[in-house]
């Protein structure tokens, strides 16, 4: 928008200078026709003449190129040739050179055409200016809505990354917040690894200890059921062994006592340590109800 502006504010100044030079060549045109037209014979004022040529010299300077493809070689030579000494053409009597140079009508014929040229130039100048302010202010609309279009997308863009910006911050902070989880987890499962093992040991220790404990009543019940036998034999037989019977069957329960005692306080078992205590006071009872 900015690089068509100046374009058009240059071309608009050229073509500015160019119209008002143009009107005044056709003005200066205009009033030479004018003067001549009115001329019909005998010597023009000597200012009249001073005109015509200042107004010639002028436009053969300035509109040389423009002319150059209106007027033939001939007349190009003529108006150069008038415009240096115009007085020769338009003397009261007829000299030598105006008897073989053409006549005065002629010089009103082609400043009659370059007026008409300079014209037309001007028409066609004023007519291309037209189409270019246009095409001006079409380019300068096409941009605007551009221009518009580009600043909602800048502001919708502004929009999307303010946005994005603010997920951006949510996902560093959820990473943040993930890392921190992970490693708390991380060390919850260090944690309960390092739980887990101690408790497989401890049940690996349980279970010896419940095979020691197992052992210890299997062992406690064979001496039981053995002292159950026993008895039971006693009963059977002489009663004279009945106190030699007691005697043994207090060892074995004493026996049962002490492992089941022992096993106890390696288990740290309670149940186990109150079956001894019960075996030792049973031992202890069936040895009273002997002696009495």
């Amino acid at each position: 928008m900015d690089k068509a502006t100046a374009i058009r504010t240059k071309e608009l100044a050229e073509f500015n200078a160019e119209e008002k030079d143009m009107l005044g060549s056709i003005s200066a045109l205009k009033s030479a026709v004018t003067v001549l037209s009115k001329h019909h014979g005998g010597a023009l004022l000597q200012s009249t003449q001073l005109q015509l040529q200042t107004t010639l010299q002028h436009e053969l300077s300035k509109h040389g190129a423009l002319l150059k493809g209106v007027l033939t070689k001939s007349q190009r030579k003529f108006v150069t040739s008038f415009a240096q000494a115009p007085e020769d053409y338009f003397d009261a009597e007829p000299t030598f050179k105006q008897s073989y140079a053409p006549q005065s009508g002629e010089i009103f014929g082609i400043l009659k055409q370059m007026k008409e040229t300079f014209e037309t130039n001007l028409a066609q100048s004023q007519k291309d200016e037209l189409a270019n302010q246009q095409a001006f202010e079409d380019l300068k609309a096409a941009k605007e809505v551009e221009i518009e279009a580009a600043q909602e997308q800048i502001a919708t863009k502004t929009q999307e990354l303010a946005t994005t910006d603010e997920k951006l911050a949510q996902s560093k902070q959820d990473i943040e917040d993930t890392r921190n989880s992970l490693s708390a987890d991380e060390q919850f499962l260090m944690n309960l690894k390092e739980k887990c093992q101690m408790t497989d040991q401890e049940w690996e220790a349980r279970q010896k200890d419940r095979q020691i404990e197992i052992q210890a009543v299997s062992k406690a019940l064979a001496i039981l059921s053995s002292d159950d036998a026993h008895d039971l034999f006693s009963k059977t037989f002489n009663p004279s062994l009945l106190e030699k019977e007691n005697s043994q069957h207090k060892g074995m329960r004493l026996a049962a006592w002490k492992l089941l005692s022992a096993v106890a306080r390696k288990t740290h078992n309670p149940k186990l340590s109150a079956l001894a205590t019960h075996v030792r006071l049973d031992a202890f009872k069936k040895s009273d109800q002997g002696h009495r």
